[in-house]
Formats: structure tokens, C-alpha cells, sequence
């Protein structure tokens, strides 16, 4: 007899079809799983074995038993097969109807008391199943609040191998899972710091509100301890609320990469990454035998900290691409995948290797050569991709004892809202959400300069030796001080500005 379910593969973020076929034929007994699974497929086969029977259901013993996952020349990772397989074994051996499963998908890794666990990638599973027109979809009870983030699909959450089986057989029906009970707690995360904690540095500030507000790239250079990591980490704190299209797009990244917080469905909050220079080049961007997302992909739509800049070394070039077009594409032999990665750069270095080159009050170490040799680390060309560069210069003992704090992030966020919600009037009807995103022919459209303003940039271009792609991010960062301010035109101050946040040495 044969019997058939669907499930699906993960391809980078995308979920692709993937029908179970189980034939259950008279001769040897054997079993045989064919389709191109990876070692974690092919060992379901003891998983459902001892699901079944410690299910207190019947294995089909006695049979030549194959398994195909087809599409043939498709490869399978993970354990997700295990309760379509072993749906399928049972259908095939006549204990449940098969026509019970028509029109649904279903995923799940089996213990090996019957138990259903957690899978990553549901969502994307979830909204293949939309997609297809699938009425339902079976899946592990701790990812059913997940599922149930895409609408107008039934989500049956599936605790027990048994209990699904009696389910479909109509024995004890398992109620769908209610869309109205999803609790979606609003938890603040961890790494965010209020701007009123930190002392001086208003300068700096500055720039970060105008980087948030125009979701533009940040270079912080000062000495250790000037608070470069603490200002970067406050940045979110001031970024605008994710609309729900960002926060599904950053919940099915994390989903799967199989990092959604327990009990926490839907990302709410921006995410912030900072990874340490020792970070693998895959771990940066992405990769793996079969591709997963990197710390950029990860950090999609929020924040990617780069601390110690020069010392990430040559896997800084991997980000030139993905800064100008806001994905990454990662080739293997086994295909190639494109991630999603429109995120804002946050990068802090010290100027040399002993960090206080250019200090007022303790010496530099460091020789001249060295200097050179430590700020070459980082490419011009990346450099360029970066539209605000500030200073970050050591806090005086007044500012840190003065009892006095500085202004909240809540009043400055809602400076950049405000901002961000000029922005999204002006692009409404495209695929733009920020000036950062602008490309070059938005530039001309919608960050037009007046003849005082043209003068001055024409200025610039010659004295600043500035690139076409400088010139285009000046005028991005002037159309974003434009709209903190609330001007529909932008000022020759607005582009003065800008142009004071390129740094010293031409890009």
C-alpha cells in the first residue's frame, strides 16, 4: 500500500514542497529510506521505529518498507521528517486513513517515547503551506504560537505521536491552536542602555540620532573607555518600532537559525548583534556545508556592532556587498542561497594599536609605521560605506560626576519616529523604508539641493576628493537632517553637516 504526506525542506529562509512517499510491499523485510537525506534523515528511521511501538502502535514488521522523499534531488537535513514519516508508516500499513492527511503539512522530530519536539523554520514551513493552499498544518505543540503568526491557516498543535493518531482517527480531536490566547510579551531586551546614562559625549549622540533616523553606518574612533560600546549599545533603545512586516521578516531568520527565545513567538525588538573579531567567515556572513544566515543576516533590520574594527582583518571585505545591497548571496556546491541583510553598521576602533594616538593626556606608544599599518586594516573602499565617521574623545571628570542626566532615549526616539514616518510618506508605493536605502536614482529625486546647496557641494567634492558613492551617501544624510528637522528641502546647514561626518582621508 502506498501513502503519502507532506512536509518540506528548508532552502536558506524559503521552505520547498516535499512529499513522504511510503510504500509497504510484501517480501524481506527491510526498510529503506531514499531522496538524498542528510545523517540526521537517515537515523529517523530508529526514531520512528521506537516512537511507534513505545506508542503502543504497530511497527509494519515483515515487509519491505521504502521511504522516498521526493523531490529525489533535493537534499534533507534534520529531524523534521520524523513525524511525517512515521505518519506515512502508518498510513501505509492501513492504522490511519491516508485520505485524513490530504491537504495538510506536517513536520516534527519524534522522541523515542512518541513525544513531539521542536523544529526550526516553522514559520517558513507555515507560510509554504499558505502559499500552496493547504488547509492545515501539523506541528510540534511548542511551536504552534510560531505557526500560527501566518493567518488564515489552521495550526493543530501535536504534543504526542498517539494523540495525533487518534486524532485523525477521529478518536479524540485535538482543538486548533486559538489565534485570540498568542501572547506576545513585549520584554525589554538586555542589551539596551538609556542615552540619559551616558555622560558627555553629546556630539556623538548626535550623530547616532541622525544615523537612527536614516538607518545610515557608523564609525566610532576613540581611546579605550571613551564609551564607544556603551553609546552603540544605547542605539537601539532609540530605533524606531519594527512594523509587523519587519518583525515576521527578522522571527523567520531567527527561526530558521533555530534562535527564537523560548516562549517569545514573534520578535518585537530590534535585534543587536555583536560579534567578537574572531568570528569565522561563515559565522560573518553566512555558509556552512549546507548554508545558514550569519551575524548579518541576524542582525536584519537592527543593529551589527563591529568592536575592535581592525581586527576582524580580511573577512571585513565580505561586507562591501551586503552594505550596498542590503543581502548577501553565499554560493556552495550545493547551491546558492541569497539572505536578507539591511541591517545598520555600528563599527568602533581605536586609532592604534595602544588606543590612544592622539590623546591630550596619556602618550601614544605606538610608532608611526604601526599606526599606519593598524588604521590600513580597514579598507578605503569600506571606509566609503560608512556615512557617519566621528571621534569619540575620553569623558572629563566634571561631565562623569555631574549628577546631572543627559536626555532620554524615549524623547529621542520619538524625534527619529517622527523622522522615520516622513520617510515613509515620501517612499510610500516602493520598497524603500529609510533613506539609507535610497539608491542612486532615488538620490536625485528626493534629495534635490537648492543653487546655494549645489555650490557648496561642488566645493566639497574638489577639496574632500569625494567618491560617487560619498557623494551619494552626503546627500542621503543630508536628506535625513532635513527630516529630524522637519524641512521638506535641504539647507546648505543640513548638507554642512553631513559633510563634517565624512572622515579626514579620502574614501
Amino acid at each position: 500500500m502506498l501513502a503519502k504526506v507532506n512536509s518540506c525542506a528548508l532552502i536558506g529562509l524559503d521552505a520547498t514542497l516535499v512529499e513522504v512517499e511510503v510504500d509497504a510491499a510484501s517480501g524481506m523485510s527491510s526498510l529503506t529510506l531514499v531522496g538524498l537525506p542528510d545523517a540526521a534523515v537517515k537515523e529517523s528511521k530508529e526514531r520512528v521505529w521506537a516512537a511507534i511501538r513505545n506508542s503502543g502502535l504497530h511497527f509494519p514488521s515483515g515487509r519491505r518498507l521504502t521511504i522516498n522523499l521526493a523531490p529525489a534531488d533535493l537534499r534533507k537535513e534534520g529531524p523534521a521528517y520524523d513525524l511525517p514519516i512515521a505518519l506515512g508508516l502508518l498510513a501505509a500499513s492501513g492504522q490511519i486513513v491516508p485520505d485524513t492527511l490530504e491537504g495538510s503539512l506536517v513536520l516534527g522530530e519524534l522522541s523515542l517515547d512518541g513525544t513531539v519536539r521542536h523544529v526550526r523554520g516553522v514559520l517558513s514551513a507555515v507560510y509554504l503551506a499558505h502559499t500552496l493552499g493547504l488547509e492545515r498544518v501539523y506541528v510540534p505543540s511548542a511551536d504552534a504560537a510560531e505557526a500560527s503568526l501566518i493567518p488564515d491557516i489552521e495550526v493543530i498543535p501535536v504534543d504526542h505521536l498517539i494523540s495525533l493518531v487518534e486524532h485523525l482517527l477521529g478518536l479524540d480531536t485535538i482543538p486548533p491552536f486559538d489565534r485570540n490566547s498568542l501572547d506576545l510579551p513585549d520584554i525589554p531586551p538586555a542589551y539596551l542602555t538609556d542615552f540619559a546614562d551616558i555622560k558627555g559625549q553629546e556630539h556623538v549622540k548626535r550623530a547616532l540620532e541622525v544615523a537612527a533616523a536614516g538607518g545610515h553606518n557608523v564609525s566610532l574612533m576613540g581611546p579605550p573607555g571613551a564609551g564607544k560600546t556603551l553609546l552603540a549599545r544605547a542605539v537601539p533603545g532609540i530605533l524606531p518600532r519594527m512594523t509587523l512586516d519587519e518583525a515576521l521578516e527578522v522571527t523567520r531568520i531567527y527561526s530558521v537559525a533555530d534562535m527564537l527565545a523560548e516562549g517569545i513567538p514573534l520578535m518585537r525588538h530590534r535585534p543587536f548583534r555583536a560579534p567578537h573579531h574572531t568570528i569565522s567567515h561563515a559565522g560573518l556572513v553566512g555558509g556552512g556545508s549546507w548554508p545558514h544566515p550569519g551575524e548579518i543576516s541576524l542582525a536584519h533590520r537592527g543593529v551589527l556592532f563591529l568592536d575592535e574594527l581592525p581586527e576582524f582583518g580580511y573577512k571585513l571585505e565580505t561586507l562591501r556587498q551586503p552594505l550596498e545591497d542590503r543581502h548577501v548571496t553565499v554560493s556552495r556546491a550545493s547551491g546558492t542561497m541569497t539572505f536578507p541583510a539591511n541591517f545598520m553598521l555600528i563599527a568602533a576602533s581605536n586609532p592604534c594599536p595602544c588606543g590612544y594616538y592622539g590623546d591630550p593626556i596619556k602618550p601614544c606608544t605606538c610608532s608611526p609605521a604601526m599606526i599606519t599599518r593598524y588604521q590600513q586594516k580597514v579598507s578605503g573602499p569600506l571606509l566609503d560605506r560608512i556615512d557617519i565617521h566621528v571621534e569619540v574623545p575620553r569623558v572629563d571628570y566634571e561631565k562623569l560626576s555631574a549628577g546631572q542626566r543627559g536626555e532620554p532615549s524615549s524623547v529621542i526616539r520619538e524625534r527619529v519616529q517622527a523622522a522615520r514616518n516622513r520617510q515613509a510618506e515620501r517612499f510610500m508605493g516602493t520598497s524603500l523604508l529609510c533613506n539609507a536605502d535610497m539608491g542612486a536614482r532615488e538620490v536625485p529625486l528626493y534629495a534635490k539641493l537648492d543653487p546655494e546647496g549645489e555650490k557648496l557641494m561642488r566645493t566639497a567634492m574638489q577639496q574632500m576628493h569625494l567618491s560617487a558613492r560619498a557623494y551619494h551617501r552626503v546627500l542621503k544624510l543630508s536628506r535625513t537632517i532635513a527630516d529630524l528637522e522637519g524641512s521638506e528641502v535641504i539647507r546648505p546647514y543640513h548638507l554642512a553637516e553631513a559633510l563634517q561626518y565624512r572622515p579626514r582621508q579620502a574614501g
